[in-house]
């Protein structure tokens, strides 16, 4: 199969010719059809992600047709349209038996612990847990793009954020992560505030729903500004980036008993940012993180999108070729254009 290939950290990958995967006992194999550039590929390009092991093949955002089945697998068929979350549970452990494969003890990831979906195949392993089925009413590139940043988003809004209609919901960083958390909150009947320094990023944020912007590079202050817009502070508020900055506004702009959602990666220097803990303590908030969203939630956000509630294609910036895809990979910190990026020619 023709796959994106790395060999070092941080050293330009190149398209290499390599054997076809065969399947686990447990697991299937996909056709790629459509692959996500993120940016935690470019986390795990520089080096980031301890479970790397070299020589690795990326990508972890897939939509795809099963190629072949393992022995073991019961629900899945040669055929079968499929897309897979980006952290698969083992379906054994307690945290899968609690039913949060997002969380599992021995959490297959494509792209990280294993090869990933830059390439023609992919193997996923725990198919009978993992995989999601696909409407035939959505492509291939939209049910990709669903991958990471998108579901992460559904699970920090509905599921961890608990957000509910008339909340005020504050998304700061709207590149793929937060453009669907302004999406996702403002289809549940929130009152979302894109925070960004790219005009162009706040400008699709209105046109999913943002009711208002901040621009972080023209304001003085983006914690009084969020304050003054919600009168009082954000129920709900998302890092969306993965920054310490974005992260201490995050925080920092909630109101009393208001909840702060990690979604963007802290990794490397930004590990340990800097929280106003007397803050957390005196207004009661909470601080939860988000880490993808189990194969078994998929249904409900899907069912938004087949009812037209949610419409992740209008988040799809630009398609691509695998051999464009290692130029968009390298450069995914440099935060060029808007939207998501999307290899659809293998």
């Amino acid at each position: 199969m023709k796959a994106v290939v790395f060999e070092q950290f941080s050293a330009p990958p190149s398209i290499q010719q390599l054997p076809d995967p065969t399947p686990e006992p447990h697991g299937v194999v996909v056709k790629v059809m459509a692959n996500g550039v993120c940016r935690s590929d470019w986390h795990g390009w520089v080096g980031h992600d301890t479970d790397i092991q070299l020589p690795h093949v990326p990508g972890h955002e897939l939509a795809g047709v099963v190629e072949a089945v393992g022995k073991d697998v019961t629900q899945w068929r040669v055929g079968d349209r499929v897309t897979v979350p980006f952290v698969g549970g083992c379906g054994t452990c307690p945290e899968c038996h609690s039913g949060n494969h997002q969380v599992c003890d021995s959490q297959f990831q494509p792209g990280f612990t294993h090869w990933g979906s830059f390439a023609e195949y992919v193997a996923i392993h725990y198919a009978d847990v993992n995989l999601v089925a696909l409407p035939e009413t959505l492509d291939f590139a939209t049910a990709a793009s669903l991958g990471c940043r998108f579901v992460t988003s559904f699970r920090a809004v509905v599921d961890q954020g608990k957000t509910s209609a008339g909340q005020w919901v504050a998304v700061h960083g709207c590149g793929g992560v937060g453009l669907s958390a302004v999406m996702i909150a403002n289809a549940i009947g929130a009152n979302v505030v894109a925070i960004d320094i790219s005009e162009d990023a706040l400008n699709l944020a209105r046109q999913l729903g943002a009711v208002a912007t901040v621009n972080a590079a023209k304001v003085a202050n983006v914690v009084e500004a969020v304050a003054e817009i919600t009168r009082g502070g954000s129920h709900v508020s998302l890092d969306a980036l993965g920054h310490p900055t974005t992260c201490f506004n995050s925080i920092s702009n909630l109101r009393k008993r208001g909840k702060h959602v990690q979604v963007g990666l802290m990794l490397a220097e930004n590990s340990t940012p800097a929280i106003p803990m007397s803050k957390v303590i005196a207004h009661e908030l909470e601080i939860l993180g988000s880490h993808g969203m189990q194969a078994h939630r998929y249904d409900a956000m899907l069912a938004m999108i087949e009812s037209g509630k949610l419409a992740p294609k209008k988040l799809i910036g630009k398609r691509i070729t695998l051999e464009q895809s290692i130029d968009a990979l390298m450069n995914m910190d440099k935060f060029e254009g808007s939207g998501v990026t999307v290899v659809t020619e293998f």
